[in-house]
């Protein structure tokens, strides 16, 4: 969850498009295939900005999990993720 603070504050980056095409490019990656499969994941548009992390922490999760679920195959135990997210909360 570091990752998409990182990307939502200093990289500017709201939505599941603009998170995934700059994790996975598509020089690298079958980009379009990958955003379309995390929006079926979280139930989220992928142009639909995510709110703020702080305010939204479990649209954040939901985005975290699903590409867990998209990088490894299934889906990832939900309480590391919620740690993962409770850490990168400190300090903000």
């Amino acid at each position: 969850m570091i990752l998409t603070k990182t990307y939502y504050q200093k990289h500017r980056l709201y939505t599941i498009r603009g998170i995934i095409k700059r994790w996975a490019p598509s020089s690298e990656n079958d980009t379009r295939a990958y955003i379309e499969k995390v929006a079926q994941l979280t139930g989220i548009d992928p142009d639909e900005p995510l709110g703020v992390p702080s305010l939204y922490p479990s649209r954040w999760m939901a985005l975290g999990m699903a590409m867990a679920r998209v990088e490894g195959g299934r889906q990832p135990d939900s309480y590391p993720m919620l740690q993962g997210w409770t850490l990168a909360q400190v300090g903000t």
